[in-house]
């Protein structure tokens, strides 16, 4: 189903059950009023408020999902999509399922030889004392710990001595049951959108975020003007396209489409960059980068939310017809 924007009934996905949900909203609420100033016919529907089957009876014919996390970003929200036969922006079921967990993301990306950092995953079973305590001489210090499959920094901590290592474990598992420790990479950290299908996925520009201290935390990401945003990102040309490979390389990797945005640290030492995480329902707030990358290559906010919306698809397009 192609977009046809005089007869489409579109719906924002915003808010959601996920720990992520006051930034969905932020998120959800800026798309709505750009695609309602370009003439869609689009309204907000909250999921943890109206049960996805009304979208149906209700006439919709496209999904705008602006859900972050778990049931919106996982892959849940987009099966109930296929299943209902609603094309929806960005990447499928199995891509959006890979890439937030940070684990299964990692294993792929190390399949296919892109760089990402040294990493200890524990199963539930597997976090005794004993192993938590173990992490930092297998992955040295200072290092990361958060939950595999949450996102905006929640739940991460950065550990500089072992006797922080348990206070991080507890922390990241009140939002996860697994736990991830991540080599930490002294350097530039940046990120990098990507927006299109297959072959023909292009990278828009880099930016470079220089927060206080490194602390590109929550809080920093959307509720200061503290962070420093650098786009066009200042970084020698080849280097900027190096990136740029690497994170159309991640994406496709993952069988991402539509867009996404991928984080990145460049290491001081020897300048070579490492692919942290795959994010397929970027945030679209105020703070958001991949609105900033996308002034930089002359695209406005709603000219972006528009050609998204227009990406909308489904894995299988022929689709189950009986709901």
């Amino acid at each position: 189903m192609t977009f046809n924007i005089n007869n489409a009934k579109v719906a924002v996905l915003m808010g959601g059950l996920s720990a992520e949900r006051d930034v969905s909203i932020m998120s959800g609420s800026g798309v709505l009023k750009a695609l309602q100033s370009k003439g869609v016919n689009a309204t907000a529907f909250d999921p943890a408020e109206r049960s996805l089957d009304e979208l149906k009876r209700e006439g919709y014919t496209h999904a705008f999902i602006a859900l972050h996390g778990r049931y919106g970003e996982d892959g849940a929200v987009q099966g109930a999509l296929e299943l209902l036969g609603i094309p929806y922006t960005g990447s499928g079921v199995m891509a959006s399922a890979m890439a937030m967990d940070k684990v299964m993301t990692k294993r792929v990306w190390s399949a296919v030889g892109l760089s990402t950092p040294s990493y200890v995953w524990l199963s539930p079973e597997d976090q005794t004392a004993e192993n938590i305590s173990a992490i930092p001489a297998k992955l040295g210090l200072p290092l990361i710990v958060k939950p595999p499959r949450e996102g905006s920094s929640i739940g991460m901590s950065k550990v500089m001595q072992v006797g922080d290592m348990a206070a991080a474990a507890e922390l990241a598992t009140k939002y996860d049951s697994d736990l991830l420790a991540e080599e930490f990479i002294t350097g530039e950290e940046l990120t990098c959108p990507i927006m299109g299908n297959g072959p023909h996925a292009r990278a828009l520009p880099v930016v470079r975020i220089a927060a206080p201290d490194g602390a590109y935390d929550y809080k920093h990401k959307y509720f200061t003007d503290d962070v420093k945003y650098h786009c066009p990102s200042g970084l020698p040309e080849a280097e900027e396209q190096e990136i740029q490979r690497l994170v159309v390389a991640a994406y496709r990797a993952l069988g991402c489409r539509g867009w996404g945005r991928a984080d990145i640290m460049l290491r001081a030492t020897d300048r070579k960059p490492f692919l942290l995480e795959m994010n397929t329902s970027p945030g679209m707030t105020s703070h958001s980068l991949v609105p900033m990358s996308a002034r930089a290559a002359g695209i406005s906010y709603e000219d972006l939310c528009l050609m998204l919306l227009e990406s909308a698809t489904l894995d299988h397009p022929g689709g189950p017809k009986a709901l």
